[in-house]
């Protein structure tokens, strides 16, 4: 399965006063990342919740490499790094599409919530399907 990355443009509002992308925008651009990666896989947000599961963050993680100022154009792509029954960890690299610089990576860490019994749950057992997706993209 090719799975393409995120393209998306820096915007003004998402600067700090040096100009740059302030840190906390790239946490949010990882979760825009993994909606558009869930999208791509066939398994969307909406029908995961609508079976039952939801994703909760437990962690994470962002290194910082280079800047991304207002009108870069960046691609995020995102990885399956580790799964188990209960947990899933998703790899993030944004580099700059004009230069190819790796600008930031990351890692967010997230259990499978059945949100109807309010409690995490194994995926494999819950939703093998998926799961089975989940492992066959891993790397």
């Amino acid at each position: 399965m090719t799975i393409k990355p995120l393209i998306r443009r820096a915007n003004y509002y998402e600067t700090d006063q040096m100009g740059i992308i302030h840190h906390s925008n790239y946490i949010r651009w990882f979760e825009e990342a993994r909606v558009h990666y869930m999208e791509q896989i066939g398994y969307g947000y909406e029908k995961a919740v609508e079976q039952g599961i939801d994703f909760g963050v437990l962690n994470v993680y962002c290194e910082y490499k280079a800047m991304v100022r207002f009108n870069d154009i960046v691609s995020i792509n995102v990885s399956v790094a580790e799964l188990t029954n209960m947990k899933i960890i998703l790899k993030y690299e944004i580099t700059n599409t004009k230069t190819g610089e790796l600008c930031t990576t990351g890692k967010t860490q997230h259990f499978f919530f059945d949100n109807k019994r309010q409690r995490p749950v194994s995926l494999r057992k819950e939703m093998p399907k998926l799961f089975e997706l989940f492992e066959s993209l891993i790397g």
